[in-house]
């Protein structure tokens, strides 16, 4: 760094200490003298001394101290004054300590010493709050016509922040706060009122002519935000989000950093409190394996999974562009982690084997599966071989290498299913708990809905038909499913992982399903666009398997509650270990010469609920459309 470029850096920070110190002699000698001058026989004071120069000493020792320069005067606040009075205080009493060493305090009047701090308080907190003012004066004084008029709703601890940082902000002006608390009717915050209840949204916003609103509620429900929203495209009218406090305070996102609204806002369901005292404890030191680490699921398993300080994390993942990807991600977020990537497949015996010993895992995730509803249907022989197959090998190692923890990934469309996907699911929960019987290996399996944003969602589909201006299809108008975010799938993973002693099924209570209908229109409607007018939705029937409505367990599962109020327990159904250890054995045979027909039959024996053969139906579906073909 040369000459001119460290004194540019240095620079201001040399005024604000020498301005300091000049505040510091200038307040000792002023208090001298106006103490010298009420006595009987004045005295004049020098304006340098040796007990003026040993003043400067203690008192720049105390600044350094207290931290007084990491503190900007362009933000200077109450914590900064606060520091300032720490630092007056604490300069005094080392001062008088310093002076009683040097001349036991001999022509230093006791007055002085309590003149002094009152008089340096000033001196270095006006200067600072005077800058702050010029600044923010500054910037109030831009043309007002250039600035958009905006409502904040909420007038809490975020809404504070965020009207504070727009008062230095050009080119947004707030006029008032609405707030649905009554101790706050009429109240000003930093010179902001606060206009009404958040109901009266439409009517406040009309008559100060707001031209946006900003949201800054981040503790608020999906039920408030869904109110708030359906307020705000009521009247038409822009509006933005401060992040959720959860994102907030994994240090994701600030107050200030405003946002669109996502559908994760409304459909999310509301933050659930976990044991992470608990989780932490079964997870920090411990050597992990993440199977199809690089999809939705298992990428952001492997993140929490990092934060809470394992030992070493192994990456098993198929897809090589995923793999490098969630390789590059969790280097750069986590440098410190001691991270295995491993290319292959899940049901690879001698690649799962050799991980496994190689790297002495304790606990495993598997998240790796297909798990597109309509592909699978016409991919029977995959479904089997990558969603059962694989779990069972996979599984079956994890026994015979002695790991403690076998956490399978699956879904509510295993009960009950009515399409391959769902079947397949169910039969490798079978397999894990025939596999469970005779080993130390604590197998759990955990069931949630649908994920948002998950790749092959419907949230992406519905982005992507938005962005290209419709239509926007949705199968059915009365089907519902459950969702949950990203992250909260995950950290339901882990603490069911905690709760469970082996062989039981775990699921979360998701509150009140949701209409894909209702999805779509709120998609749309947060896309800036009106449903019907700008974009269409079309209904095209229910796809081959899908059902209306998702259920989160089978009525033979004795659930219950568990230790944690949003986490629910099921015990799987009786399972005859040794005939399906035979079935899986007929199993790799049948895969091997991709007789459909036998693995058809399979799935059907063991899940009774898919009553439908997958291959007859499209067989059937097949000659249908052959016989159409040659009566035309």
């Amino acid at each position: 760094m040369n000459l001119a470029n460290w004194v540019g850096r240095i620079h201001p920070r040399i005024a604000v200490v020498l301005h300091d110190l000049a505040m510091v002699w200038l307040s000792w000698v002023l208090a001298s003298r106006l103490r010298w001058s009420l006595m009987p026989w004045p005295r004049e004071t020098p304006w340098w001394s040796e007990e003026v120069a040993l003043v400067l000493c203690a008192q720049a020792l105390v600044f350094w101290w207290t931290g007084l320069y990491r503190g900007l005067w362009r933000f200077a606040s109450l914590p900064d004054l606060w520091n300032i009075g720490r630092a007056a205080v604490v300069g005094t009493l080392t001062v008088t300590l310093a002076l009683f060493l040097f001349s036991r305090l001999e022509d230093v009047p006791r007055g002085v010493l309590a003149l002094y701090p009152i008089f340096l308080f000033f001196a270095l907190g006006v200067p600072r709050m005077a800058y702050r003012y010029w600044k923010d004066s500054r910037n109030q004084g831009v043309d007002r016509s250039r600035q958009r008029r905006v409502l904040i709703l909420g007038a809490g601890s975020a809404g504070e922040t965020l009207v504070r940082d727009l008062k230095r902000e050009s080119l947004l002006s707030p006029v008032g706060f609405l707030d649905d608390s009554r101790a706050l009717r009429g109240a000003r915050v930093h010179g902001v009122p606060v206009l009404g209840e958040i109901s009266r949204l439409p009517e406040i916003a009309r008559g100060v002519a707001a031209e946006m609103v900003l949201i800054a509620m981040p503790t608020a429900t999906n039920q408030q935000m869904q109110r708030v929203v359906e307020l705000c495209e009521s009247i038409g009218i822009a509006f933005r989000t401060v992040p959720r406090l959860q994102d907030v305070v994994e240090g994701k996102a600030s107050f200030t950093a405003l946002k669109e609204v996502a559908i994760e806002d409304l459909l999310g369901r509301d933050p659930v409190s976990l044991d992470w005292s608990a989780i932490r404890l079964s997870i920090q030191g411990r050597r992990v394996l993440v199977t199809g680490g690089g999809g939705s699921i298992g990428s952001e398993l492997c993140r929490q999974v990092a934060r809470l300080g394992v030992q070493q994390l192994v990456v098993l993942e198929l897809s090589e562009y995923n793999l490098y990807r969630v390789e590059q991600e969790l280097g750069e977020e986590f440098p410190q982690l001691d991270l295995v990537c491993v290319l292959g497949d899940a049901g690879d015996v001698a690649l799962v084997d050799r991980a496994l010993a190689e790297y002495a895992v304790q606990l495993v995730f598997h998240a790796a599966a297909f798990k597109h509803v309509p592909l699978l249907q016409r991919q029977l022989r995959e479904a089997m071989r990558n969603n059962v197959l694989a779990t069972h090998t996979l599984a079956s190692c994890c026994a015979r290498r002695g790991v403690e923890r076998f956490i399978l990934v699956s879904t509510d469309k295993a009960v009950n299913p009515a399409n391959v996907m769902g079947a397949s699911k169910r039969l490798a929960e079978i397999a894990c708990q025939a596999v469970f019987e005779p080993t130390s290996t604590r197998f759990v399996t955990v069931r949630f809905g649908n994920v948002l944003g998950s790749a092959g969602s419907v949230v992406p589909l519905f982005r992507q038909q938005i962005r290209r201006g419709g239509p926007v299809t949705v199968t059915d108008p009365d089907i519902t499913r459950y969702f949950m975010t990203i992250p909260e799938a995950c950290q339901l993973i882990l603490q069911a992982m905690t709760l469970g002693e082996g062989g039981e099924v775990f699921a979360l209570d998701m509150g009140e399903p949701v209409r894909i209908r209702y999805l779509a229109e709120q998609m749309i409607l947060l896309a800036g666009k009106v449903p019907g007018r700008d974009i269409q939705i079309e209904y095209t029937g229910l796809r081959p398997g899908e059902k209306k409505f998702e259920e989160l367990f089978h009525p033979q599962e004795d659930y219950q509650t568990t230790s944690h109020p949003k986490i629910w327990r099921a015990q799987s159904r009786a399972v005859h270990g040794e005939r399906l250890g035979r079935a899986i054995e007929d199993m790799r045979g049948w895969i091997a010469r991709y007789e459909e027909q036998h693995l058809d039959a399979m799935l059907r024996d063991w899940v009774p609920e898919l009553a439908e053969s997958v291959v007859a139906s499209e067989t059937s579906a097949l000659e249908g459309a052959i016989q159409g073909q040659e009566n035309a």
